[in-house]
């Protein structure tokens, strides 16, 4: 019985996380979307301006990009391109190693990005300081 029950608290736990990250998806679309960004579309945005803070090189390859965002290689492709279309990243083939593509800011990504990103982190703030969402 006790085993059962602490079963059934993992499950409602697990279920919980769930249930706050779908919320705070949802919220940071609809924050992002008058600026046509969506959430991923920021995450990548932010991990390329995470990493000009870093080193000042701000590049990464793309399934370097794909750990951090928690996209499929193929998905964060696409998004990328769609990024790329926009004028936001460049793409270009690694000096190391001609099979890898590194992703590169461009001023008009860093420009954007340093606009939303106090909408994004308010939002974070907003939506995990809520009761039961941790």
């Amino acid at each position: 019985m006790a085993a059962k029950k602490a079963e059934q608290g993992l499950v409602d736990q697990w279920r919980g996380i769930l249930a706050v990250h779908a919320r705070t998806l949802c919220e940071l679309d609809n924050a992002l979307r008058e600026h046509g960004l969506g959430a991923s579309d920021f995450e990548v945005l932010d991990v390329l301006s995470e990493g000009a803070a870093a080193d000042g090189d701000c590049a990464y390859r793309v399934q370097d990009i794909a750990g951090r965002v928690h996209l499929s290689q193929s998905a964060l492709s696409r998004l990328i391109g769609r990024l790329e279309k926009d004028g936001l990243v460049e793409r270009a083939m690694c000096s190391e190693d001609r099979r890898g593509v590194r992703v590169v800011l461009t001023g008009k990504g860093r420009e954007l990005h340093a606009e939303v990103r106090p909408l994004q982190r308010a939002v974070l703030g907003r939506m995990l300081a809520e009761p039961g969402s941790k």
